[in-house]
């Protein structure tokens, strides 16, 4: 595998990139970072990236560039959106950046480059079994790893508890809105960790997004069976899953 690769981490009000040296999962450059374009239209995003690489520090022609993206990505199409365009939905992203920025490019879930960051670099380094990353943030994003292979988009946010779809009661974003103490957010947060301990009998659970920086309000409130442990790489995260995720495909190509 390549020693560097860039990273870059789209969401719906920034785009952020760095060289990364994926052998140590450090940034290796400064971040660059750029609004997102109002619309969040396909081109108008990938001329974005391509001004972010064109930025960063130069790295061989032969480094791959790993996009991370709020969307479910199926062999590099994208199959949905979230505070971007609605013409994403069904959109070769792959090809896409690949043509603008004359590179190999794997674009990968959000959430799942988050869980790539910590299970090669971070909070889920040489562990075996089953671990489920989430992010608490505007809604509630997952990623699954089973021995140390991901499984792909996996939305467990959604899981529908009380006739409801639990991230808009569990999310920070439901702390925010209905001003809950910590104390009543661990509650709901109780209920939808103990519901995926049910489904799935995780070995890890690790809770990443900015909140997660607040751990010891609300972690250690919170009774399973499985270890659950604060994220590592937080706002980095999205950046190293990303280039690591493209330079093992890289490798495969």
């Amino acid at each position: 595998m390549a020693s560097k690769a860039i990273g870059i981490d789209i969401g719906g009000t920034g785009i952020k990139g760095a060289v990364v040296n994926i052998r140590t999962g450090e940034l290796v450059s400064d971040r660059v970072r750029y609004e997102t374009p109002s619309g969040g239209r396909p081109e108008d995003i990938a001329e974005v990236v391509k001004r972010i690489v064109a930025e960063l520090p130069k790295v061989s022609s032969r480094a791959p560039v790993g996009i991370c993206f709020p969307a479910v990505v199926q062999h590099g199409v994208t199959m949905s959106a979230a505070n971007v365009s609605k013409e994403w939905i069904g959109l070769d992203a792959d090809s896409l950046f690949t043509r603008v920025l004359g590179r190999k490019v794997h674009v990968i879930n959000d959430a799942d480059a988050a869980g790539v960051a910590e299970l090669k670099f971070g909070a889920a380094k040489n562990r075996r079994g089953l671990v489920i990353m989430t992010t608490l943030g505007t809604g509630i994003g997952t990623a699954l790893f089973i021995n140390g292979h991901l499984v792909p988009n996996a939305e467990l946010g959604h899981l529908e508890i009380g006739g409801v779809d639990y991230e808009t009661k569990a999310s920070f974003a439901a702390k925010e809105r209905e001003n809950l103490d910590w104390a009543t957010w661990s509650e709901r947060l109780q209920t939808y960790y103990s519901r995926l301990e049910a489904l799935f009998s995780p070995d890890l659970f690790i809770v990443g997004g900015g909140v997660s920086k607040n751990h010891q309000e609300f972690l250690p409130r919170l009774k399973l069976r499985a270890d659950i442990v604060p994220a590592q790489k937080r706002n980095s995260a999205g950046i190293l899953g990303a280039a690591w995720a493209a330079a093992d495909r890289h490798l495969e190509d």
